[in-house]
């Protein structure tokens, strides 16, 4: 049993949502049941008071369960808010009605007390939450002129503690002494004296920073407010200035009513709302500390929160607001009012859940928020139109798909789509704020791309293969891109399209600025449409239309079009690739850049950007074409590197850089850190693979190591064939080439006096296979030893070994089986002409080389009969 009597315990379980403060912003944890009462957590020990929060959707889910401690430092703000710190985390109970949390508010409070020995001492079950110095009741000095600086040593004494700071502020509420305070400005100003209007300024700086929410609850209301703000009109610290609050604040004019809000208690929080927020941000700005900025946060907070949820549920309130739009008969001032004030609105709900922000979008849509944003935005009043821009763009942030939706079904309804109101606005609107944000919410609502990861919305990941499946479009969306290519397209681009007709590249002021951000529009479509875009860009000529900007004199319109054609060589899409070389763009670039050359500005770096970029990406196509047609101009400029790389990659390749893979220009240690790609064999994806040589080189090496000769029936019958296809093909695009290629033949197509004439041996085998891989051509050893540095031998040398790439497993085999039979084709004498089953082959060698061959042969001879 408690020692001294203990708060009530209650009972009935009261409506409340959980709210926690996380980085500045206040987290819905649920709504639930909240109950207070004292706990038995195990037998034999005291029990402990607690609040409960049951979620409201499972009764077994604890929202809260926290414990009373004094340290929480548990405050009641408003009628319907508890505020607490529990382990250094700002908590707060948004109750429904205002007599649950009265109810909760009363228990807590008694514990408090408890804890603070008000009731004739703490009870011996909550000792150990004690403080070892629990206040006493103070006593202020009277509120006089006289007293003034013993009340501002006083507080400055007590506010140096926790628990003066607390003694402090229960002296003041308990006093009423800021309303006995608010005279003596009036009383100090008529007598003109400077001193005493410092020390209250001094003075309700103490107050105010107490951190206490019913002192400042109690500052801003109507009976305070223009007291305290008066007294803190006289800074010490700026003794020669006064400030102005009082005539801010007491301006009825800011306050405007475009519907009538019937509910006093509402009108008084956006009151109180208004002056707290001027508080924060001007009046307190400078001296303003964590504890009492976060304060003042929190009761703004949940004023708007409670300020919208009561006009979203407010359907005669929505209706009267929406019908001012309906009525043509409306002064055009009282729309504009309207418009600013759903504007505040939409701000205020950024700071609101997404449930609650999604919930007050919706009835806005549903009561005719378009027809709002619409009258907005043709308006021409600069004001009106920035209002109905952050409407929109406050939407768009929130939740695009239901603007999509919403135009969705203006198209569906033979309705101006909004899409097309945003259009006209771009083309006409001076505001470049304003332009700003129609430029971006084009470009979000003309996204096809759906959230979620990189790899579901197709783009690009790094270190993982450039996939090329297109993602999934929605099909409202799909028809809702047709019908902006349809319709909309030509009228967002005439004044690009618009350019074909003009001779003189001139423009005004007002109309050079939308060129910038029509490239910024266009560059997305293009990565985003794909085929559609293309299609755009091809039938209306875009490329030449940006090229004719070149022309200008203003170097940003000059930039303008050097962007956009950097966009297009960066997607590196055949189809651009092909467009700009077919358009001959690059050559007024390369007119821009020698103009430019001698001066070091940004258009110049532009220039040359674009071009180190097809250099460094070894776009074939761009260098081929750019040699071709601009030699002379990129000769001029070589003394750059960036120039002349371009030049020696044509030269290199004998102008066939659009079929030659790099791979073949790079050197052999990049070679060798190069990984196997088996899918990117360059040219020799275009040579033919005979099924017979993928049999012998995928054979097994026991058939070089013990050759069984075949009898005459495996030899004129081979796999079910009659006459068997030579094991190499070596009919090639080499034949013909006077080089001294050794060109080989079958024997039965040679006559006896050709092989008389020149006086070659046959080869054949006893102990080799009766078909056996091809001798080494002399003509490529040669060519080997006298230049391995020969571009065009590396090319040979890397398709003869893309050619036996499937036998690099067991290549150390093969290269002795390759040995040997080198050595029976440098002639073997043990070879038997006529052995069974054996095929004559002759060599036809070229008349240049035929006196060394048969030196090399009698050599050979000599050498086997030794």
């Amino acid at each position: 049993m408690m020692a001294q009597s203990v708060p009530h315990q209650t009972t009935d379980k009261k409506r409340v949502k959980v709210y926690e403060l996380r980085n500045n912003d206040w987290f819905d944890r649920g709504t639930g049941f909240c109950t207070a009462s004292f706990v038995q957590l195990e037998e034999g020990q005291p029990k402990e008071p607690r609040v409960v929060v049951e979620s409201e959707e499972d009764e077994e889910r604890l929202l809260l369960e926290t414990k009373i401690v004094k340290d929480d430092g548990f405050q009641k703000q408003q009628d319907t808010l508890i505020v607490w710190t529990d382990n250094g985390v700002d908590m707060a109970l948004s109750f429904q009605e205002a007599e649950g949390c009265a109810l909760i508010w009363r228990f807590i409070d008694g514990v408090q007390q408890t804890f603070q020995g008000i009731n004739g001492g703490p009870d011996d079950g909550l000792s150990d939450d004690l403080a070892i110095d629990i206040p006493t009741a103070i006593q202020l000095p009277p509120a006089e002129l006289g007293t003034l600086l013993e009340l501002e040593n006083n507080m400055r004494v007590m506010s140096s503690t926790a628990n003066g700071r607390d003694a402090l502020a229960k002296a003041i509420m308990r006093d009423d002494y800021i309303s006995k305070l608010i005279p003596l400005v009036e009383m100090a100003e008529d007598l003109e004296s400077l001193q005493d209007l410092h020390r209250l300024c001094n003075i309700m700086k103490v107050v105010l920073l107490l951190n206490d929410t019913s002192i400042i609850e109690h500052a801003v209301s109507d009976a305070c407010v223009l007291g305290v703000v008066g007294a803190l009109e006289y800074d010490p610290d700026f003794p020669s200035h006064k400030a102005n609050h009082r005539l801010w604040l007491n301006s009825q004019g800011r306050y405007k009513e475009v519907v009538r809000i019937e509910d006093e208690q509402i009108r008084r929080k956006i009151h109180q709302t208004y002056r707290l927020q001027y508080l924060k941000d001007v009046v307190l700005a400078r001296i303003l500390d964590d504890p009492t900025f976060s304060v003042l946060n929190s009761l703004i907070f949940f004023n708007q929160v409670d300020i919208v949820q009561h006009l979203q549920s407010n359907g005669g309130f929505l209706n009267d607001l929406f019908g001012i739009f309906a009525d043509p008969n409306e002064e055009q001032l009282r729309k504009k009012e309207a418009v600013l004030f759903i504007q505040q609105c939409c701000a205020i709900a950024k700071n609101l859940q997404p449930p609650a922000r999604q919930t007050l979008y919706n009835n806005f849509l549903s009561h005719g928020l378009l027809r709002v944003i619409n009258f907005g935005l043709r308006n021409i009043d600069v004001t009106v139109r920035v209002g109905a821009t952050d409407i929109l763009v406050s939407m768009i942030d929130h939740d695009p798909q239901m603007i999509r939706h919403t135009i969705y079904r203006q198209i569906q309804e033979k309705q101006p789509p909004l899409t097309d109101t945003l259009i006209d606005l771009l083309l006409v609107e001076v505001d470049l704020g304003i332009k700003s944000q129609i430029s971006d919410a084009l470009k979000v609502l003309l996204d096809p791309t759906p959230p979620g990861p990189p790899e579901a919305r197709g783009e690009f990941i790094v270190g993982q293969p450039r996939g090329r499946s297109q993602p999934t479009i929605d099909p409202q969306q799909d028809l809702f891109l047709n019908h902006f290519y349809e319709h909309s397209a030509v009228r967002l681009f005439k004044p690009l399209i618009d350019l074909e007709k003009r001779v003189e590249m001139k423009f005004s002021v007002v109309n050079d600025g939308v060129f910038g951000y029509l490239n910024d529009i266009l560059c997305f479509y293009i990565r985003q449409h794909q085929h559609r875009s293309k299609f755009f860009v091809l039938q209306h000529n875009l490329a030449q239309r940006f090229n004719q900007l070149l022309a200008c004199k203003e170097k940003h319109l000059q930039l303008v079009a050097i962007r956009f054609f950097r966009q297009l060589v960066v997607l590196q899409d055949d189809f651009y690739i092909k467009h700009i070389a077919d358009k001959q763009i690059l050559g007024p670039v390369l007119d821009v850049l020698l103009r430019t050359m001698p001066r070091d500005n940004l258009l110049c770096s532009a220039c040359l950007d674009l071009f180190a970029l097809i250099n460094k990406e070894s776009i074939k196509d761009l260098i081929k074409h750019l040699v071709e047609n601009y030699r002379e101009k990129i000769m001029a400029l070589a003394y750059m590197d960036t120039f002349r790389e371009i030049v020696n990659r044509y030269d290199n390749t004998q102008g066939y850089t659009a079929q030659v893979d790099p791979y073949f220009l790079e050197s052999e240690d990049e070679v060798g850190r190069r990984p196997n790609n088996s899918g990117s064999r360059g040219m020799m994806e275009h040579l033919a693979v005979d099924p017979a040589q993928e049999e012998y080189w995928n054979a097994s090496d026991d058939e070089d190591e013990n050759p069984v000769r075949p009898t005459p029936d495996q030899t004129a019958t081979t796999n079910g064939s009659s006459t068997p296809k030579p094991l190499v093909e070596y009919t090639s695009d080499e034949e013909g080439d006077d080089n001294g290629d050794a060109v080989m033949t079958p024997a039965a197509s040679l006559s006896s006096e050709e092989n008389s004439k020149e006086n070659q041996e046959p080869v054949s085998s006893g102990s080799a296979p009766a078909v056996g891989p091809p001798p080494e051509r002399l003509s490529e050893k040669r060519r080997r030893e006298e230049d391995e540095d020969d571009v065009m031998d590396k090319l040979v040398h890397h398709k003869r070994r893309n050619s036996s790439a499937s036998a690099s497993n067991s290549a150390g085999n093969h290269s002795a089986a390759a040995l040997r039979k080198k050595k029976s084709f440098g002639g073997s004498r043990d070879a038997s002409p006529n052995g069974p089953g054996q095929k004559k082959i002759a060599i036809s060698i070229s008349p240049s080389i035929k006196n060394s061959a048969a030196v090399k042969s009698s050599a050979g001879g000599e050498e086997d009969s030794k």
